[in-house]
C-alpha cells in the first residue's frame, strides 16, 4: 500500500459506522484532537494501517453531542475525556468517563 494521507469531512452521525469499518479492516486509532472554532469545534479522528492514514473531520456546534468510540477503540477514552474536560466537547457514553477529573486544573474547560 502506498503512502497516503486523507482528510474527509463527515457528519457526527457517521462516526460510529466509520469507526467500526476501520476496526474491522485492521486500522488502529492514531489520534483524536479538538480545536475550538467561533461557533463550536472541529474534531479530527485519525485511523492508520501501515503507511495509510485516514482522518475524519467533524465540524460541530458547541451543544452538539458526539457518541464515544471507546467501546470499539478502548484507548479513545483518554482522548475523549481530554476533549470533554479541556474543550467542553459534549461526548456521551465514554467507556470510563473521568467526569472532568482527568487533569488537575484550576479552570473548568480552559480551552473553551
Amino acid at each position: 500500500m502506498a503512502d497516503k494521507y486523507e482528510i474527509i469531512d463527515i457528519q457526527p452521525g457517521d462516526l460510529a459506522l466509520k469507526t467500526l469499518e476501520h476496526k474491522r479492516a485492521g486500522y488502529r486509532l492514531g489520534q483524536i484532537c479538538a480545536v475550538r472554532t467561533e461557533t463550536g469545534y472541529e474534531l479530527l479522528y485519525s485511523f492508520i494501517i501501515e503507511y495509510h492514514m485516514v482522518n475524519y473531520k467533524i465540524t460541530i456546534e458547541e451543544d452538539t453531542e458526539i457518541v464515544s468510540i471507546s467501546d470499539v477503540y478502548p484507548t479513545a477514552m483518554l482522548y475523549e475525556n481530554e476533549m470533554k474536560e479541556l474543550f467542553g466537547v459534549n461526548i456521551k457514553f465514554i467507556n470510563l468517563d473521568y467526569h472532568d477529573k482527568l487533569y488537575r486544573i484550576e479552570e473548568k474547560t480552559p480551552f473553551k
